[in-house]
């Protein structure tokens, strides 16, 4: 080569670039996000003075009972969201039927449906004054629980149920996504060894999607871990029920600490238990488009059947419980509920989940591009750490969280005492810097695997030629990264925006005392057992949580009409 056409190497960057120090600091904290309160809770569990003396009653009274009931929750939630979801996704993927399309969307929306607000329904629906049981006497002519038997959903085969109906989606999106990628070759290869519809479902269907299966139990599980609301009102006494009643009604902190620990070991156990289930299978797709599965037209009654099994989970787990919440706001007029309170109220949620929504993104996306452009070997470990909050039910992390930060509250108000004459009060706890914290914590997870979705897309071989024309990293990230990236970290953001919305236990213990959100707010007047009060903060919180599910049920990658 000519010294005219040589290219000066000394002064090119090199292709495989450094993370800058701000990448490196927000992935070390986003890993001290999640290790802090995690930290802090096993430290009150053992060092707190009445820690010893508290335990062996916890192991004696409280632990058996919850272990036994959270086990037997898990197990029977698991099962049902695993029959419906893998069931209603071979369905729609393998067969054509009346009402297909539309319920092959519809199938998602019990997603929108926080477990709480559908427990809260149902009781109202099936208990002895609501509308069913009362159409039931006034047909018959009975007039008591003597002369006849109804179900009663406040039990734990009635929280399994309930519970199921809302997160069985998590099954039903993750299958039908990998039903959707196999190849009619498979399926033509095993019909002409002679597998019928039953044993192609059972030898080739579901052992290819045992990954998918995995991922969406361990979300289910994860989910029912996580819930108070429905369990308590349910009357389950679940290890996340334990620990809210331990610490605020008997005043243990050091109590709740330790059934916290405890949980966490499930969660743990859930975790390997997730990775034992996938087991070392990886499936690599063909670099040319695979020819999709044909969908078999089922004729009469199977078609009858198979759009009854799909409309059944839409009908029982979306359609009823909005229906109520409709029906219950005009028949009490509870429009004119939408008054300066609720709108205080939304405006509350709105600020908290929005707040939480941009930090996560920005973090989000700092993690993944440090990850992406660094070589250091820590980076991608703590990543993972970063990425565990997700996996943290509400309760613990609230514990763990309430720790630390007040202990930094009291230095500053102290530090502010001293130096200016101030009493700043709880700056952190007070203001609902907590609820945020918590929020960002517990769904840095969105952010970080939207971000990397969305960064995925984007060739390295389209950063070294970036590079190699001298563009450094931030350039880089600005020019190259966030604008193809954008879609998905929206989305990210979108989805965090509405977990926030929904989620109870952290802002139920983490909130001021004078603050109340939608989600509190429903909680309260569920309390009180006048649930109906709270139908149009319900129904607000709905509604933000219709149009993420129907997003992800029109996304998947089975898009063949």
């Amino acid at each position: 080569m000519s010294a005219a056409g040589a290219i000066d190497t000394s002064r090119r960057p090199p292709l495989a670039g450094r993370p800058s120090t701000r990448l490196a600091f927000a992935v070390l904290g986003g890993g001290a996000l999640v290790l802090l309160p995690l930290a802090a809770l096993v430290a009150t569990a053992l060092s707190a003075p009445e820690a010893a003396s508290i335990w062996p009653h916890l192991a004696a009274h409280v632990l058996p009972s919850a272990l036994a009931q959270t086990a037997l929750l898990l197990a029977g939630v698991g099962l049902l969201s695993a029959v419906i979801g893998v069931g209603t996704a071979w369905l729609v993927t393998q067969y054509d039927f009346p009402g297909r399309p539309s319920l092959e969307w519809l199938l998602a929306l019990p997603l929108a449906l926080p477990t709480y607000i559908t427990a809260y329904i149902y009781v109202e629906l099936l208990g002895f004054t609501g509308p069913l049981q009362t159409a039931l006497r006034a047909l018959t002519g009975w007039r008591s629980l003597r002369d006849y038997w109804f179900p009663d959903p406040r039990n734990i085969a009635g929280a399994v149920v309930i519970m199921a109906l809302v997160l069985y989606p998590y099954v039903y999106l993750s299958t039908r996504a990998l039903f959707g990628l196999q190849s009619a070759s498979i399926a033509e290869a095993a019909r002409t060894l002679g597998a019928g519809p039953r044993r192609l479902f059972w030898r080739i269907g579901l052992p290819l999607a045992r990954p998918a299966l995995a991922a969406g139990l361990v979300l289910v599980l994860l989910e029912t871990l996580n819930d108070i609301g429905a369990t308590e009102y349910l009357g389950v006494q679940s290890l996340t029920l334990s620990i809210y009643t331990t610490w605020l009604n008997r005043g243990s902190l050091a109590g709740a600490a330790q059934i916290a620990c405890v949980m966490l070991l499930v969660v743990f156990a859930l975790i390997v238990a997730e990775k034992r289930l996938r087991g070392q299978r990886r499936f690599a797709l063909p670099t040319r488009q695979a020819r999709p599965v044909a969908r078999r037209r089922l004729r009469a009654p199977a078609a009858a059947l198979a759009s009854l099994a799909c409309a059944l989970p839409v009908l029982l787990g979306a359609a009823i419980p909005l229906a109520y919440l409709c029906t219950e706001i005009l028949r009490r007029n509870l429009l004119a509920q939408f008054d300066l309170a609720l709108l205080r109220q939304l405006g509350h949620a709105v600020l908290l989940s929005g707040t939480a929504a941009l930090v996560v993104t920005a973090l989000g996306f700092a993690i993944a591009a440090a990850v992406r452009r660094g070589r250091e070997r820590w980076l991608a470990p703590l990543a993972r750490i970063a990425a565990l909050g997700y996996a943290v039910p509400g309760t613990v992390l609230a514990l763990g969280l309430l720790i630390p930060l007040a202990a930094i509250d009291n230095a500053l108000a102290d530090a502010a005492r001293h130096w200016f004459g101030l009493g700043t009060g709880l700056l952190l706890i007070g203001s609902g810097t907590a609820v945020v914290i918590a929020y960002v914590v517990r769904f840095l997870t969105i952010g970080i695997s939207g971000v990397e979705s969305g960064l995925s897309r984007v060739s390295p071989r389209i950063d070294d030629a970036a590079r190699a024309l001298g563009a450094r990293g931030p350039e880089i990230l600005r020019r190259l990264h966030w604008p193809l990236a954008r879609g998905a970290t929206a989305a990210a953001a979108l989805l965090v925006f509405v977990d926030g919305l929904k989620e109870l236990p952290a802002t139920l213990l983490l909130r001021p005392l004078n603050l109340e959100t939608l989600a509190t707010t429903v909680y309260g007047h569920a309390s009180r057992g006048a649930f109906e009060e709270g139908a149009l903060a319900a129904l607000l919180i709905i509604l933000a949580g219709l149009y993420p599910a129907m997003i992800l049920a029109r996304t998947g990658p089975d898009r063949r009409g």
